[in-house]
């Protein structure tokens, strides 16, 4: 590491810290030569990935339009946006953790179902009607049945 102030090409490690969300990890840094003491931070370089849209064009993925779209679905539940920063993270790191350099907008937008499914039902049919393009009110009320029929007694 070069020291930002002599640039002297050779540091001492004083400290090592994860960050909040185990995302970048922090460390406090000495140099050799000046003394001078500085901060870095390391974070896991991704390859970026591309966004297959429907229409087949393509776009490089975009973890805040995941979050966008959650926020909108989670308006007036008591998911915390928290929790939607959760999720968004969640469906962003097991895209990132398959290897793939090329995702269908129709897989992310399952991933979000999939978890607001288990996170909550107002958001999770709010999310679907919008991704699945209810035509009519029939077939709002088939994805209605569906997710009753799929709830556990009790739920």
């Amino acid at each position: 590491m070069i020291c930002p102030f002599c640039g002297f090409e050779e540091t001492k490690v004083l400290d090592t810290r994860d960050t909040d969300e185990n995302t970048t990890v922090r460390r406090r840094r000495a140099c050799l030569s000046c003394d001078r003491r500085f901060t870095t931070y390391e974070k896991v370089e991704h390859v970026p990935v591309m966004v297959v849209k429907n229409d087949g064009k393509r776009e490089l993925f975009n973890r805040e339009k995941i979050l966008t779209g959650l926020l909108k679905a989670c308006d007036k539940t008591e998911v915390s946006v928290k929790d939607a920063e959760k999720i968004a993270e969640s469906i962003e790191n097991e895209i990132y953790n398959s290897m793939k350099k090329e995702v269908t907008s129709r897989q992310i937008g399952e991933m979000v179902m999939d978890r607001l499914k288990d996170v909550n039902d107002i958001a999770y049919v709010r999310f679907a009607s919008v991704y699945r393009h209810f035509q009519d009110v029939g077939s709002f009320i088939d994805e209605l049945e569906a997710l009753i029929k799929n709830k556990r007694p009790g739920e």
